[in-house]
């Protein structure tokens, strides 16, 4: 019997000089597996809004045809399914309840978190948790309410909230064996307030 791409996109046969293990036919069907599996890790409570848009290298927001998208104009988000196999994908957070605390610097190079995260962390009730896009931050996605986003500082660590007119960046990379769900974050965000 002969093997086919893993990537149910392309299903093309893999060649017999392929190493056994492989389970893609190029480099190109191997990443768009790999943000394909990333994204399902996103918790279905983000992936059933249509609040999604791309970024560029700036983190500038970008509708998927690549024309400018903005956090206070629907118009240009996306569904979910439009954007998963998309590398740069962001999230836009309206005032629904939904938030995200950004916690900036706070993996070592080994995966260490810094006094904050480690404190944060420990007061979250199961929750979506994942590695940022410079591999070195955190987002923890939940529930709560935040008035206006604010940006503290507290026992030497940077963290951001926001729940309204931002859009924060998705990777889909959970840190920790984080679960696909969003936690009630309100004493967390009352904690990181005080």
């Amino acid at each position: 019997m002969s093997r086919t791409c893993a990537n149910p996109r392309c299903g093309a046969p893999l060649g017999g000089t392929r190493r056994a293990q492989t389970t893609t036919c190029s480099n190109r069907c191997r990443m768009a597996l790999s943000r394909a599996r990333r994204a399902s890790t996103v918790p279905a409570e983000l992936r059933e809004r249509d609040r999604w848009v791309l970024h560029d290298a700036a983190k500038a927001p970008r509708t998927p045809g690549g024309a400018p998208a903005s956090v206070t104009d629907p118009a240009t988000w996306s569904r979910f399914s439009t954007v998963r196999s998309r590398p740069r994908r962001g999230f836009v957070l309206d005032g629904d309840g939904i938030v995200c605390i950004d916690l900036d610097d706070c993996l070592d190079a080994g995966g260490a978190l810094s006094p904050l995260a480690t404190a944060l962390l420990r007061r979250c009730p199961p929750t979506y948790v994942e590695v940022s896009p410079s591999g070195r931050g955190l987002h923890v996605w939940g529930r709560g309410e935040v008035a206006r986003g604010r940006r503290l500082r507290r026992g030497g660590g940077k963290a951001e909230i926001y729940g309204a007119g931002r859009y924060i960046t998705v990777t889909g990379r959970p840190h920790g064996g984080a679960p696909s769900v969003l936690g009630d974050l309100s004493g967390v965000i009352r904690w990181l307030l005080t």
